[in-house]
């Protein structure tokens, strides 16, 4: 009982007008950062800091909150309209967001990644008041070879998510891996494949990375064709709210995108980037049209979004 008693004290601080209205103002300020690219939720938080210093700390909580998710779900419309993530987790939505924005139908990709995060968000955030204590047990049983194991899974779905070669799944994995030892081990405080460069102490960033791929490509990409590539706009096709086939493909893709998120989040070792490859990769192997897949298939927004947003309860609750 006292943790439904805590609970309740909490809804009731937070339903507050004035909060709400914090909340509301974090989550506009938020978006609104959190849609320019290479920006994440972190960086977002950071940079909105000193818009809270004149706040008690009930309001200051729920407004980084707002801010934070609201980086987040920034970080999809970028994904979605431009191909462009806004930060690491995004970069599954825009395997598919953005094919649905090249067809026609960005309304419904945004819609059912607003709708998801919200439905992640909500749900998340009750199992941290219900269940915290013990994912948290959960995840501190998890000792290295657990780990190990969880990091295998997590690269064998990565390799596997783009397209239908396994080389070049492979070697993108390695691509990566190289780039991820770059800067100080965090184990031994040596540093490695810094060349003598101070800059390179502090390592590559993911969201330095996926930006450099898909911002800077796709602009070299319409430069090179120059004159020579052919304008053609795409009318919107249908209606700019999800129907009600979207919805019905929609909704039990939120759902397991929430049950992948929430625990992953939870573990020391996993986070929104894990948790949204896997429900890509969950998606496409349940889906019963995955020949959709890389071509606009919603389940492979709407999945994602949610484990990415269910993942940062859980990550609280972990810290």
């Amino acid at each position: 009982m006292d943790t439904f008693s805590a609970l309740g004290a909490g809804l009731s601080v937070a339903i507050e007008p004035m909060n709400l209205l914090f909340a509301l103002i974090g989550v506009t300020l938020g978006t609104a950062v959190g849609v320019l690219p290479g920006i994440g939720p972190a960086l977002t938080v950071a940079l909105l800091l000193p818009v809270t210093f004149k706040l008690d700390p009930a309001g200051s909580l729920i407004m980084f909150a707002g801010i934070y998710y609201g980086g987040m779900y920034g970080g999809s419309t970028t994904s979605i309209l431009l191909n462009t993530p806004g930060e690491s987790a995004s970069i599954v939505t825009a395997l598919e967001g953005n094919k649905m924005a090249r067809a026609g139908r960005g309304g419904a990709a945004l819609a059912t990644a607003a709708i998801g995060s919200f439905v992640a968000g909500t749900i998340a955030t009750i199992g941290l008041a219900l269940i915290a204590p013990w994912v948290v047990r959960f995840a501190l049983m998890m000792g290295p070879a657990e780990y190990f194991a969880l990091m295998v899974l997590a690269f064998a779905t990565v390799s596997a998510a783009f397209g239908d070669s396994t080389l070049r799944g492979i070697t993108a994995l390695f691509i990566g891996l190289t780039l991820g030892v770059v800067g100080i081990d965090l184990q031994t405080g040596q540093p490695r494949m810094t060349f003598g460069l101070l800059d390179l102490y502090d390592g590559i960033e993911v969201t330095t990375v996926a930006v450099a791929l898909f911002a800077i490509g796709e602009t070299l990409s319409v430069a090179a064709a120059g004159a020579r590539g052919v304008e053609k706009i795409e009318s919107v096709r249908g209606s700019l709210w999800m129907t009600a086939a979207d919805w019905s493909r929609s909704w039990k893709a939120w759902l397991r995108g929430t049950a992948v998120g929430f625990p992953i989040g939870a573990m020391p070792a996993g986070g929104a980037d894990i948790a949204s490859f896997l429900s890509y990769v969950t998606e496409r192997r349940l889906s019963k049209r995955p020949e959709e897949f890389g071509h606009g298939a919603i389940e492979g927004v709407a999945g994602p979004e949610a484990a990415n947003n269910a993942s940062p309860p859980a990550r609280w609750c972990r810290s």
